[in-house]
């Protein structure tokens, strides 16, 4: 089971915690994710479109003129579709793109990507953001202060509002509860946070060497 560095929200280190190997060190599914993803995809489509067809559209009761003496070309209805304001041949319709997909597949989607993301040290861990009320300043800094780069996914706890609302003004920073990650969320950022009460499987962190020999001399005193 591999450890990792748990880091307080100024960057310095603030104890260790296991990254559960069924989570964060399998192999990564590529072709499970794949399919995961384009499923998700395309239930995010609402499938709301429809067109008309020449059985739907108003008019066309009757021949627009006789068949034959009329020099032009013998037509039928003026619903047809190469009729102006006919129906539509073969255009999209209504439907439900929802695609069914085995919970098995989802959790193992979402445990191939997280350990995409931890073979690639794109995992971090926060002992507590500690924000004292929303501020979307001190996000800011706690960003700065752990170097994250390009896309982040952080993921916070039901109850965590504070830092809810902290980061959601900061652009290319995405938060999610809990509850609600998923592989698709993990692929497209570039860094995953957790926090203690978040990470999938974690332990508790372990304190720091020095905090813990300071802690001891000060019940010895």
């Amino acid at each position: 089971m591999a450890s990792i560095d748990v880091k307080s929200a100024t960057g310095k280190k603030a104890g260790t915690a296991d990254l559960e190997e069924s989570w964060f060190g399998i192999e990564p599914n590529v072709s499970v994710m794949h399919q995961v993803v384009t499923a998700q995809l395309a239930a995010r489509r609402s499938g709301t479109h429809n067109t008309r067809t020449r059985a739907e559209v108003r008019g066309g009761g009757a021949k627009p003129w006789r068949q034959k003496g009329t020099g032009r070309a013998r037509q039928g209805s003026i619903r047809a579709p190469h009729w102006r304001g006919g129906g539509v041949a073969h255009g999209p319709k209504t439907r439900n793109y929802a695609q069914r997909t085995p919970k098995k597949m989802i959790r193992l989607a979402l445990r191939s990507a997280l350990s995409d993301r931890a073979a690639e040290d794109r995992i971090l861990v926060i002992d507590d953001w500690g924000f004292a009320a929303p501020s979307t300043k001190a996000a800011l800094s706690a960003v700065a202060a752990l170097k994250l780069e390009g896309k982040v996914l952080v993921v916070l706890s039901d109850d965590d509002t504070i830092a809810l609302k902290s980061f959601r003004n900061l652009p290319g920073i995405q938060t999610i509860r809990s509850r609600e990650l998923n592989a698709y969320d993990v692929l497209v950022n570039d860094w995953v946070v957790f926090t203690q009460a978040t990470l999938p499987g974690g332990e508790p962190a372990a304190a720091p060497p020095a905090a813990a020999e300071a802690d001891t001399t000060e019940e010895e005193g």
